[in-house]
């Protein structure tokens, strides 16, 4: 015991303190998640092959070995969406800090001349009326890959468009609409869905696709629920109820984020 304390390095309190730091993110990415699951799963493996190792257990120790030495391309398939959130996460803060201040092309514009009244006029009337829409309106990132998704639209913003598009007899008012530069980009977008085990089931799937894209992408998602009429945001995965009364301020608010 006396030898096993004074080989404990400093250098290996610090390795204790990072894996356990380590943990603890992983922990906190994949909570309320079906993942969450699978990792307990993973990490419970691991624990057995070392006890079977220790314990000299040789075909056990080389079966598990063979699983465990496979694994890390199983768990990059597994968790793509979490290791994708990750690496988002990583770039958002990089985008924030002295690399972006040194490098401007980092920076991407944002919605800062959005025509926020126009926005907001047609959330309130498909709100009245009870008309579905989920709407996307980029920050940092341009969600290039989802309105390759979906049709192009490329014109000025006004709310008797938005309000067209999402007009259940208009041939694009199923799935999302884009809106870049102060212009709508495209509509009818296929978005994820997220994997939270935790969403309150009278959530639907515009709700779902919201949180699922604002958890892998730096954007905000305007929802107007088809069955209560409610318009809810949604940022980092977060959704929220927001009155109409409200609505335009909020949006002006996380566009300065």
């Amino acid at each position: 015991m006396i030898d096993l304390f004074i080989q404990f390095r400093v250098f290996d309190f610090i390795d204790i303190i990072l894996v356990a730091a380590l943990f603890f993110g992983l922990y906190r990415l994949l909570k309320g998640t079906s993942a969450m699951s699978i990792f307990i799963g993973i990490v419970a493996i691991f624990l057995i092959w070392q006890l079977v190792k220790y314990l000299q257990m040789e075909m056990l120790t080389a079966i598990l070995g063979a699983f465990v030495s496979v694994g890390f391309i199983a768990l990059i398939i597994i968790f793509q969406p979490e290791i994708r959130r990750f690496l988002f996460t990583i770039g958002a803060q990089a985008q924030e800090g002295k690399l972006a201040q040194k490098f401007n092309f980092l920076k991407v514009r944002s919605n800062v001349d959005l025509n926020i009244d126009a926005l907001t006029k047609a959330c309130i009337n498909m709100s009245e009326i009870k008309q579905g829409a989920l709407i996307l309106l980029t920050r940092k990132n341009n969600l290039d890959d989802i309105v390759s998704t979906g049709v192009v639209v490329n014109a000025d913003i006004s709310n008797p468009l938005i309000e067209n598009i999402f007009f259940k007899n208009s041939p694009l008012h199923d799935g999302a609409m884009i809106i870049r530069h102060n212009r709508i980009t495209a509509a009818r977008c296929i978005l994820p869905v997220s994997n939270k085990t935790n969403i309150p089931g009278h959530y639907g799937l515009r709700h779902r696709a919201a949180i699922g894209v604002t958890e892998v992408n730096d954007c905000i998602a305007l929802v107007v629920s088809e069955e209560t009429g409610n318009i809810s945001m949604v940022t980092g995965g977060e959704i929220r109820t927001i009155k109409p009364l409200e609505l335009k301020e909020m949006i002006e608010t996380e566009l300065r984020v």
